[in-house]
């Protein structure tokens, strides 16, 4: 289908603002008369606090506040859990994390004491003064061994967080079919996200008594985290996102809203909290590391008939996310395979190591670790070839995967496998030491939330007299163009200029409730809000059009800011004249529109079979990797990644996602770990933890295909997370 403004890459609103340096992020905002925070935290990872001894830090001069869990007034950060994942966690040990530490401390870096002062300086004084006396206790850091009995717990119930699990067919059976097995066990490691803006926010109480959080964000609903917290209706306190500094699901959490929120409402006066990147590293959810033992068996023709996983995921010392970062785990446990008998166990477990929770991909690269290793270990056993094994057992149209979902829509793998591989180009051969060799990973990956949480979005359109378009959606915009694409399905269902919409979002209290930016939904919810909301202003606008033309309202036609009559381009009215005709003749020229996602009910708790995600994201990305026999050296020399997004929004934009991905799970497979002591992070720091720069990254071909077939606005598919896995 032609579109005028969607598929095509019209620069984002911001782009030559970030270019040029000139948005105003979270730390740069100042406010007269504002204090500056200080977090004091705990340098062990498990132990008893004995005493707080704040007296020193209170008496030095310009210290405004130190607080302790004392003076919390709900300290406890509550898991709220929509719609019906609560029916989910049935008998989960979700532990609640205390906002500032209350007798014990379970992971370096939980705060202890927050503080207040007048510049930044004193309080890095007071912080030094705080005398904390801790008496270190049996800690649990390897998650094999915190599910052995006799294992220190830590949290009462034991160390097992959450269960799951898939039951398919008759794995014994499978198993009798299998002429070749094939089992290994796969671990994964800590992961930072990293981002250059550490968490950071400003607050203060404006003259309503509102308290106002200027705060680095992926969620603007976290205020209702704050208002808990404070004891405060809801209403009483406000979030404004701003500019991110990148979050990759880091900021998904709550991160410095509650610290900020708690110095503000007892000061009275604004305060800024900046987290230091030491801060950040030891104090903010990880990616999860995972061991996962696998056992494939297939046919001597390839044909896959049974696998048995086992996933364990070290949670760290708090629930945060990670029973649900393990169910998507366990619904991608199998890859994008057709696999008769499957038996998946999968288990999130405590330990005192940093806390684990949201990181792009969101559960499904750990297992695409395994199931990858798999299909190379196994076309190896059989002396064939990689990709022919891959082709023979994708998933098609029809087809069922591990939990007994049916795809509705075709997966194309075999084309983004075949697309990816041959844009590697010729085979070049290596010289002296280096050796060089090529491989590829296909992927599946959901995009939004699971059926049975219900998820909705909201969203405003509206015309301005002048002819041009205001978006009010609270969507917080975290680099990858979300606000951008609204103003593009906006543009397009209005028949305006991308540069005629504005965007306005990311306020509490302000814009409708669009949730959060994660689990790659915002397109396929916020986007789809719009859709309706843009439809229904145009249904307004061309039954205005209609009377003043004397026309039909099915012959409106709206374009380049004009409605006109099909056929008659003369017949027509510029975008101005028409809205003012409309709001004189009391026709609304706005909207208020809402999305839900299609439900379903729970996965069955005991054989994971249901419908866990409404879709999916298929696709598979190839690499050329140079080695040095000698030194060991490892260089990535071409990437090339396909996928079907079913419609790309901004061309642009999806083809950075898919760069801006594929980096970053560079740095994941071949440089990044935290290296950790017994729970204590030995490389908090850029010196010793490395990323890929400029410098490391290969050239990148991105490949887009566009079945139409998504659930997103115009039959789009998420990329965001797929385009790491």
């Amino acid at each position: 289908m032609n579109y005028r403004v969607i598929g095509g890459s019209q620069p984002r609103a911001d782009a030559w603002e970030k270019v040029l340096g000139r948005p105003i992020y979270a730390g740069d905002l100042a406010v007269a008369g504002m204090l500056h925070g200080k977090i004091v935290r705990s340098p062990y990872a498990s132990a008893r606090i004995v005493r707080i001894d704040t007296s020193a830090a209170r008496a030095l001069r310009g210290v405004i506040a130190v607080l302790t869990h004392e003076d919390v007034p709900q300290n406890a950060l509550r898991m709220e859990l929509p719609g019906r994942m609560a029916e989910a966690t049935a008998g989960a040990v979700l532990a609640t994390q205390p906002v500032l530490a209350e007798g014990r401390v379970r992971f370096q870096g939980e705060p202890v004491v927050a503080i207040a002062a007048e510049t930044p300086e004193i309080a890095a004084e007071a912080a030094e003064r705080v005398r904390v006396e801790y008496e270190p206790l049996p800690g649990v850091y390897d998650p094999l061994e915190a599910l052995k009995p006799g294992a220190p717990h830590v949290h009462e119930g034991g160390n097992l967080l959450r269960a799951w699990h898939i039951r398919k067919g008759d794995i014994a059976d499978g198993f009798k079919r299998a002429e070749v097995v094939v089992e290994r066990t796969y671990r994964t490691p800590f992961v930072d996200h990293l981002y250059l803006e550490t968490e950071t926010g400003i607050g203060w109480i404006d003259a309503e008594g509102v308290l106002v959080l200027r705060v680095s964000t992926q969620v603007l609903e976290h205020y209702r985290d704050v208002a808990e917290v404070l004891r405060l209706p809801h209403g009483r306190v406000r979030i404004e996102g701003a500019y991110l500094g990148g979050g990759f699901g880091g900021k998904e959490d709550v991160t410095v809203e509650c610290l900020l929120g708690l110095l503000v409402w007892k000061t009275r006066r604004p305060v800024q909290l900046v987290f230091s990147r030491e801060e950040s590293f030891i104090g903010h959810g990880k990616r999860h590391p995972y061991v996962l033992r696998y056992k494939t068996g297939a046919t001597k023709s390839g044909e896959l008939v049974a696998m048995e996983a086992e996933l364990i995921s070290d949670s760290g010392a708090y629930a945060a996310l990670s029973p649900w970062v393990l169910l998507y785990s366990l619904v991608t446990a199998t890859g994008p395979y057709r696999v008769p008998h499957v038996k998946v166990d999968a288990f999130t477990v405590y330990t005192n190591n940093p806390i684990a929770s949201a990181y792009r991909t969101f559960g499904s690269i750990q297992t695409c670790v395994a199931y990858e290793g798999q299909m190379d270990a196994l076309a190896h056993a059989l002396g064939m070839d990689p990709l022919e094994l891959r082709e023979k057992n994708f998933i098609r149209k029809g087809d069922s995967i591990a939990t007994g979902q049916v795809l509705e829509s075709e997966p194309m793998l075999g084309e983004t496998m075949r697309r990816a591989w041959e844009a590697l180009g010729s085979v070049r051969a290596g010289e002296g030491p280096l050796r060089i060799a090529r491989g590829l990973a296909a992927s599946f990956t959901p995009y939004g939330r699971m059926c049975w949480t219900r998820d909705s979005a909201s969203a405003w359109v509206g015309m301005e007299l002048d002819g041009t378009a205001v978006v009010r959606c609270a969507a917080p915009d975290v680099g990858g163009g979300q606000t951008s694409s609204l103003c593009s399905i906006t543009a397009e269902v209005l028949g305006l200029a991308v540069e005629h919409v504005t965007a306005v979002g990311r306020d509490s209290h302000f814009t409708p409730r669009a949730g959060t930016t994660t689990a790659t939904r915002q397109l396929l919810m916020s986007g789809n809000a719009v859709l309706k909301a843009a439809r229904e202003v145009r249904r307004h606008l061309a039954d205005q059009a209609a009377e003043m033309l004397e026309a039909a309202p099915d012959d409106i036609e709206l374009a380049d800011g004009r409605a006109m009559v099909r056929g008659s381009p003369d017949r027509a009215v510029a975008f101005p004249a028409l809205v003012k005709a409309a709001t004189a003749a009391g026709r609304p020229v706005q909207a208020l529109d809402k999305y839900d996602a299609p439900s379903a009910p729970t996965i069955d708790p005991a054989t994971g079979q249901g419908k866990p995600f409404n879709d999916y994201t298929f696709g598979t990305q190839a690499v050329e990797v140079e080695v040095d026999e000698e030194t060991g050296q490892t260089r990535v020399t071409k990437l090339a990644a396909c996928y079907d997004i079913g419609q790309a929004i901004n061309r642009q934009s999806a083809e950075g996602q898919i760069e801006g991905g594929a980096i970053q799970g560079l740095g994941h497979a071949l440089l990044e770990e935290v290296v950790l002591e017994e729970g204590v992070s030995k490389n908090p720091h850029l010196l010793d933890y490395k990323i890929p720069t400029t410098l490391d990254a290969p050239p990148i071909v991105t490949i887009l295909l566009e079945s139409g077939q998504g659930l997103g606005p115009f039959g789009a598919k998420g990329i965001g997370e797929p385009a790491m896995t």
